[in-house]
């Protein structure tokens, strides 16, 4: 009855979200606004991943900004060339600056859409696999994980930065066209914010899935148990794994969303502080929980926004004094302030009164 309840519940969930996201938001929010909250949503797939890894399987993440950079260069990279071949020239604008008469190599594979969609689908996962096997099964965890992890997102965005191809520290901006759409035009902006609302919807119900069935009871194991895990006979590594390519998918996707609904990616937006900024938003919505990351991350992203307007050198200090405010003295976030509070207010349930003592005397 109880899971019967919980399904229902679920499903009431994703319909009032559904109607927020796809009825009221358009017609509340103007088009600036709605590119906004296009913008805050990639940032909650990102934290819905981060959630798995970290709030269930105690993986810090620090480095999550490079499974989002992958997606994102990728998907800039198939929107460059797509915008040269309206130009009719051979390579983007900014290499024709530079003096770089020839696409670069690897730029090739992404003059397809069908070559960009799968590049950005399977590569930040299999980067995330090659380094999970190379980590997990050398029982690299604790400190050790968010330090080598955070090195690589540092390393990343350095590498960017050298990179002329790449647009160097200057990034990749000044997109026409996303699959022949024009970005200029309303409506098709308007359809970006749709499709990354579906794609935040779909997430959340995968990560469900993955949290209430045996594998989220495994993976809660690991993070709390892992030497009793592994002594039943279970391979704590692959457990891990699993959702750490997840959580890499589920960045690379976003960041595949963010390109054509900002407008922009460059180096700043994949290195330390903005993989440090991910985890910020999962720590004060509730890293335990499942809409913990993704109120989180909107809150953070929109308080960033607004504040920052106002405050520009203070916003970042109080970002991090939250951050530590939240993980010394409420660990289990907002979502877990609002579970105490329910807790709370339930009555005790009282015992049946029974006569189990007196006939135990009478014997």
């Amino acid at each position: 009855m109880s899971e019967f309840l919980a399904k229902r519940g679920a499903l009431l969930g994703f319909a009032v979200a559904a109607i927020v996201l796809f009825a009221v938001a358009p017609a509340v929010l103007s088009d600036f606004r709605l590119s906004l909250l296009g913008k805050f949503i990639c940032y909650a797939i990102v934290a819905v991943g981060i959630g798995l890894a970290w709030g269930r399987g105690g993986m810090l993440t620090l480095g999550q900004g490079v499974f989002f950079g992958i997606g994102a260069y990728i998907m800039a990279m198939h929107l460059k060339i797509s915008d040269a071949a309206l130009r009719g020239d051979d390579v983007p604008d900014f290499m024709s600056i530079a003096g770089i008469r020839e696409l670069p190599a690897y730029w090739v594979p992404f003059t397809s859409p069908i070559t960009t969609i799968l590049g950005i689908v399977f590569v930040p996962a299999l980067v995330a696999l090659v380094l999970g096997l190379g980590v997990f099964k050398r029982r690299v965890k604790g400190a050790y994980f968010a330090i080598l992890s955070q090195a690589l997102a540092a390393a990343f965005a350095i590498l960017l930065i050298g990179q002329q191809t790449t647009g160097g520290s200057n990034g990749l901006n000044r997109f026409r066209t996303f699959f022949g759409f024009n970005l200029n035009d309303p409506a098709n902006k308007q359809m970006l914010f749709f499709i990354a609302a579906a794609v935040l919807l779909v997430v959340v119900a995968i990560t469900r899935q993955l949290m209430y069935s045996r594998y989220g009871e495994l993976l809660v194991a690991v993070r709390d148990q892992e030497e009793r895990v592994r002594f039943l006979g279970y391979d704590p590594a692959n457990v891990k794994i699993v959702a750490y390519v997840t959580a890499a998918f589920f960045a690379g996707l976003a960041g595949a969303l963010f390109v054509p609904i900002v407008g922009i990616i460059s180096p700043n937006d994949v290195g330390i502080v903005p993989s440090i900024a991910f985890l910020i938003g999962v720590a004060i919505g509730g890293r335990t929980t499942l809409l913990g990351p993704v109120l989180g991350a909107l809150g953070v992203a929109w308080a960033q926004t607004t504040l920052s307007e106002q405050f520009p050198s203070g916003w970042t200090y109080a970002q991090g004094l939250l951050f530590v405010v939240v993980v010394g003295f409420f660990p289990a976030g907002i979502a877990g302030l609002f579970a105490l509070r329910t807790r709370t207010k339930e009555p005790e349930p009282h015992p049946e009164p029974s006569d189990e003592p007196e006939k135990e005397l009478t014997r």
